[in-house]
């Protein structure tokens, strides 16, 4: 079984900088992508930002040059870093890995969710 542990989040102003972090914990043999996806109340899943194995990163567009969103491989986790923080970036963060289990076995894996919240 596999299990993100997410880190960071919390309050800034708008303008303000936050990091947020996610581990990846478990029978792991491999994580082709992980990314973070945000959720505000009554509404969808947004793609934030994702990360290939082999670092090729994808975007927002609401986001792009504001947000950088790295990994740490040996580590299985992944780091997003959250720069000139916007009112509407208010919502709770949730991050995902996709990958392969010690059986070679598929997974797709959720973490709990952190909220993050830009207000004056």
């Amino acid at each position: 079984q596999v299990q993100l542990v997410e880190s960071g989040g919390g309050l800034v102003q708008p303008g303000g900088s936050l990091n947020l972090s996610c581990a990846a914990f478990g029978s792991i043999f491999s994580i082709s992508g992980m990314g973070w996806y945000r959720q505000a109340p009554g509404k969808e899943h947004e793609l934030v930002a994702m990360i290939t194995s082999g670092g090729s990163t994808q975007y927002a567009d609401s986001v792009k040059g504001r947000f950088t969103i790295s990994r740490d491989n040996a580590l299985n986790t992944v780091y997003l870093q959250m720069h000139s923080l916007k009112l509407e970036d208010t919502d709770v963060y949730y991050c995902a890995a996709l990958g392969a289990d010690t059986n070679y076995k598929a997974f797709s894996v959720w973490g709990q969710g952190t909220q993050v919240t830009v207000s004056s």
